[in-house]
């Protein structure tokens, strides 16, 4: 069983019967009751359940306000799958070419590309604090800053005054992360603003980069932030099977396993 069909078979069952335990969804799916564990905190982060003691429970019935999810401490993200991650960002690095204009998000990740990134001439956009920061010493780098509300969690600037920022600018790469990539139902986010400003980015870039590390397939967060057709490129970590991985690439998506 695919990681994005055991995700899929959970959320069904949690659905079905209201509430579930770990030990009956390890015996079910054939796996250990750990690897369960790490599927509920992936599946409660999209907000397809809802955790609780031993188990997991259904949130089907909850009004949308209350399946939104909060955004994951910054500290938080930044240890999680952080391997996978640091892999990722290596090889998205070896895409940016002097001189370019590119775009990096408030992920983890991209602040992992911006500690790695060489000293050379380019112009840098972001909404991250962590990403401003890091590349600031870096001479040859230009640093431009969105502004807007200060998100403390996400350590990113997010609202109207960020959103209208980037309308301003045009990038040649866009290097974005997400809470959930699903083959069907494209990006997500479980966070609105976040969601919203990640659109933005998106609609200014000539080419779409998604950091993704292999948790994130078959998820659906809160809120969608676009198509597939919209992105041109996926890099991931070797944990995503190469079948699933081939399905995006059908859709015309360049997938990269590091």
């Amino acid at each position: 069983m695919l990681v994005a069909e055991r995700y899929e078979k959970i959320v069904q069952l949690v659905n079905e019967r209201g509430s579930i335990r770990v030990s009956e969804l390890s015996h079910i799916c054939g796996v250990t009751e750990e690897t369960i564990r790490r599927d509920l905190d992936r599946l409660e982060e999209a907000g397809r359940l809802r955790r609780s003691h031993g188990g997991a429970v259904s949130v089907k019935d909850q009004p949308a306000a209350q399946r939104s999810q909060p955004e994951i401490p910054y500290a938080e993200r930044e240890i999680m799958n952080a391997e996978e991650k640091r892999r990722i960002a290596e090889e998205a690095v070896k895409l940016i070419q002097p001189n370019e204009r590119i775009l990096l998000d408030a992920s983890s990740t991209a602040w992992y590309m911006a500690r790695i990134i060489p000293d050379v001439p380019l112009t840098v956009l972001t909404n991250s604090i962590k990403v401003a920061a890091e590349l600031g010493p870096k001479e040859k780098i230009q640093v431009i800053s969105t502004g807007g509300i200060l998100a403390g969690r996400s350590m990113s600037f997010v609202g109207p005054l960020a959103e209208r920022s980037l309308d301003a600018y045009y990038v040649d790469k866009a290097f974005i992360s997400s809470k959930g990539v699903h083959i069907e139902r494209g990006l997500s986010e479980s966070n609105e603003l976040q969601a919203r400003i990640k659109q933005r980015m998106i609609g200014m870039a000539d080419e779409v980069i998604v950091l993704a590390d292999a948790s994130k397939f078959g998820l659906q967060a809160f809120t969608q932030v676009a198509d597939l057709s919209q992105v041109h490129r996926i890099i991931t970590d070797r944990r995503l099977a190469e079948a699933e991985a081939d399905s995006y690439r059908e859709l015309g998506i360049i997938v990269q396993s590091v």
